[in-house]
């Protein structure tokens, strides 16, 4: 191992390189390494066309993270799970400067298990039917066919999808402290993500790897229960200052003094009426895994704290489990975790069922029960585990708002009553992107929820089926801010809206 300075971190990418940049979202990213890259650009026009495989994607929607490589002429190619946060790549993937794919987040995880032992890639039934799949568009965002990496196998007469490995010429990660040997530690990180598979990935490939840290210690100073990466596979190690090490972006913020990075989100009556509704159904399930997804999910993630009984495992995509997890530019992380585990094998029992129940929002649900959360028009945040965990979960529920932009209502006399309606409908003639398909996997011997303010559905049959209705409101009130047709149970039951 040999310690070197950001600016010779730099040099060592060459043209046409294949760059892993570590860090899941707004954590565990080395700045300093992207940063020294953008330097080094702006300033000698090299390194030329290099390519990125990220599960998701490093920054903070204000140009750090995998942002500061969005240069023409820099990025040549980009593969990743998560776009949202880093939105000047994004729009040169969108208009073709990059040639950019989208792959399920826990399939990128895996992949760099795959390309470790030196297998041809991932090969799973995740993605099937979903924009992922070559049949539809392949995860290019060109969404042409023929731009897809993504290939079709048959095996034993079933339909699998292949994930092709890639070869990594560098690995750019971090930890929290680095003996002389190389061995790197994490006990100030907020998670391991990938760090270790995308540390093998590298040096199975020929390449090399880097690592940011704190600082560096004696040898056999380390705690070896601390070390993620044993020394043998670390190459280079650059030192970074305090403040060039933030765990997450969203701490360095609330560090800074920056308000709007603790600010917490008012609940407004909407969205505490579907969070009572969600906590009902987790009530009836008997225990296990969870998943949540942000935003209204994740206030349910609250209630869940405040009523915790132990029969349920708090899980977050980054390896996470229990404890607080945090949010916004600080999601991936969590306050006083009960353990932590890499993101691949959290994804592999995602992938095998095992994740008891989930509840992810939704941007579009269409008539078949299709979802999209990963692709609006010229907005292309990406499906990021999205995949993964809604073709596997047990138990899975749909979370938002009926109609979006501006909704205001309010229970008068225990009726629903709209006081402003959404600009934007979500239940919609055809999703834009399939992100969830209601087509892929078995879902008769799981539940399927779509839970909104006025009206609970269940996925029945390929279809929409009302299932529940808000007293005040009924079945033509639903139909005049739907854009697609939906079946009524015979059983209709009156929904709960008041605590």
């Amino acid at each position: 191992m040999e310690i070197i300075s950001t600016e010779q971190a730099a040099e060592l990418i060459q043209d046409g390189a294949t760059i892993i940049p570590g860090g899941f979202g707004s954590c565990g990213h080395g700045d300093m390494l992207t940063r020294a890259i953008e330097a080094r650009f702006v300033e000698t026009g090299k390194p030329e066309k290099i390519n990125l495989l990220f599960a998701s994607g490093a920054g903070d929607k204000s140009g750090n993270g995998l942002d500061r490589l969005a240069y023409p002429g820099l990025v040549n190619q980009a593969i990743g799970g998560f776009w949202a946060l880093n939105p000047k790549l994004t729009a040169m993937g969108l208009s073709g400067e990059v040639k950019a794919h989208n792959w399920p987040q826990g399939v990128v995880s895996n992949l760099f298990k795959e390309i470790a032992r030196g297998s041809l890639g991932v090969i799973t039934q995740v993605g099937i039917n979903t924009f992922a799949d070559p049949n539809i568009e392949g995860g290019a965002f060109t969404r042409e066919k023929s731009d897809s990496l993504v290939e079709e196998l048959m095996i034993k007469g079933e339909r699998y999808l292949l994930y092709p490995s890639q070869k990594i010429d560098v690995a750019l990660l971090r930890g929290t402290k680095a003996d002389e040997d190389g061995n790197i530690s994490f006990e100030d990180e907020v998670s391991y993500m990938d760090s270790l598979a995308q540390a093998q990935a590298a040096k199975n490939s020929g390449g090399i790897v880097i690592v940011q840290v704190k600082e560096v210690v004696k040898r056999k100073s380390l705690n070896p229960y601390y070390v993620k990466i044993p020394g043998f596979l670390v190459d280079y190690v650059v030192i970074a200052e305090e403040k060039d090490h933030p765990q997450t972006y969203g701490r360095a913020l609330a560090q800074a003094g920056d308000a709007a990075a603790s600010a917490s989100e008012t609940i407004d009556l909407a969205k505490s009426i579907i969070v009572r509704r969600g906590m009902k159904v987790l009530n009836e399930i008997d225990g296990g895994c969870v998943n949540l997804g942000i935003g209204i999910p994740a206030l349910i993630g609250e209630q869940m704290r405040l009523n915790d009984d132990g029969k349920f495992a708090l899980t977050i995509e980054s390896g996470v489990i229990g404890g607080n997890p945090e949010s916004d530019l600080s999601f991936g992380a969590s306050t006083n975790p009960d353990a932590m585990m890499e993101q691949s094998e959290l994804f592999n029992i995602y992938d095998g069922g095992g994740i008891a129940i989930s509840f992810l929002g939704f941007a579009q649900a269409d008539q078949q029960g299709n979802v999209n959360v990963s692709r609006f028009g010229k907005r292309m945040p990406g499906a990021g585990g999205f995949v993964n965990i809604s073709q596997s979960a047990k138990n899975l529920c749909f979370c938002g708002t009926f109609t979006t932009g501006g909704l205001k209502v309010a229970v008068e006399n225990g009726e629903l009553k709209i006081l402003q309606e959404g600009a934007t409908r979500k239940f919609v003639d055809a999703v834009e992107q399939i992100t969830f398909s209601s087509s892929s996997g078995n879902f008769s011997n799981r539940t399927v929820l779509f839970i909104t303010e006025r009206a609970v559905f269940q996925l029945k049959n390929c279809a929409l089926e009302l299932i529940e209705i808000a007293p005040g409101i009924n079945v033509e009130d639903l139909q005049t801010v739907m854009d697609c047709a939906f079946n009524v149970s015979s059983d209709l039951k009156l929904m709960s809206i008041e605590g």
